[in-house]
């Protein structure tokens, strides 16, 4: 899911100015499909980023839209209002100490233990926002891990953001944002008509899949657990119940050696007791709890450009 900014948005002249009873009801939405909080302090942003769109579907009101995209059938609608209200701010390499535990840590023990794993890694990048994250960690894990198989799912409930992932290309200003060895290793400079942007080569796109999901939801099918997942500067948008919902659908997708990581915001502290703190921001699995909690779960439910110069 996309990280996202409180912007100051000014509101348009009527008639896309909104009702409180209007922004309750789109709150209400927003947390009903998504577990997502709208503060108050974010009816400015609402506003601004949907009176377009309202203006698109020749649309009177906030009142209007409201019913347009609580219409049985009109997901599409629905899927277009959150992306809408999502800002994507992201970077390659974001929050770098956790970059720097799985070269220290958690590639050595997995080295370690290379043919009992089969040599096999499996990644979650569960708020991908526009791939600068799952590409970061998939730059780090093929430099030290050749000729391992490492699959990495990236997913967002921003279909937007998922479509500039999946491009793998961004403006080459941000190749500041990588190191020098990756940035020659892994990206390809534009030319021609991409003259000015950056992309990921081949052997690094190899890596990833993309899927929109919402995590309150979680997956909706069956995955093999997961040896790293990345929960990183979203859970601070939920409200407390939130944010525990999400982590613990998260946490039954966690290999019983997996690591666990959050944004430099957030905090698991008094949310599980599932995972054990190795640094702050950073967790395992502490597969002993794991194992008890998921065994109580079950008894309480009911019986029913694709070319490119090297950099």
């Amino acid at each position: 899911m996309p990280k996202q900014v409180v912007a100051a948005v000014q509101e348009p002249p009527w008639p896309y100015r909104i009702t409180d009873d209007e922004f309750a009801l789109f709150q209400a939405l927003v947390q009903q499909e998504t577990g997502i909080q709208l503060p108050d302090a974010k009816r400015s942003l609402l506003v601004g980023r949907l009176a377009r769109r309202i203006r698109e579907l020749n649309l009177k009101n906030f009142g209007d839209y409201y019913k347009r995209v609580t219409a049985e059938g009109d997901q599409a609608e629905r899927t277009r209002l959150f992306d809408r209200i999502a800002t994507n701010e992201t970077y390659f390499f974001r929050e770098p100490k956790h970059f720097d535990f799985l070269e220290r840590h958690v590639v050595p023990s997995w080295l370690n233990r290379a043919d009992a794993r089969g040599r096999r890694v499996r990644v979650w990048s569960a708020a991908c926002s526009t791939g600068e994250e799952p590409y970061s960690v998939a730059m780090t894990l093929l430099a030290r891990l050749p000729g391992w198989h490492i699959d990495i799912l990236a997913t967002d409930l921003s279909t937007y953001a998922l479509q500039r992932a999946q491009s793998a290309m961004w403006p080459i200003e941000k190749a500041s944002e990588i190191p020098e060895a990756h940035l020659k290793a892994f990206m390809l400079r534009g030319t021609g008509a991409l003259v000015g942007f950056m992309k990921a080569g081949p052997e690094l796109r190899g890596l990833l899949r993309f899927e929109r999901v919402n995590l309150h939801e979680g997956l909706q099918r069956p995955e093999a657990p997961f040896d790293l997942i990345f929960c990183r500067n979203v859970l601070i948008y939920f409200s407390a119940d939130g944010r525990a919902t999400v982590v613990n659908k998260l946490i039954d997708r966690l290999a019983p050696d997996g690591h666990f990581f959050v944004g430099h915001a957030e905090t698991l502290t008094n949310m599980t007791d599932r995972l054990r703190p190795l640094e702050p921001t950073i967790y395992a699995a502490d597969a002993s709890r794991r194992a008890r909690s998921a065994v109580d779960r079950r008894s309480s439910l009911p019986l029913h450009a694709n070319s490119g110069a090297p950099l």
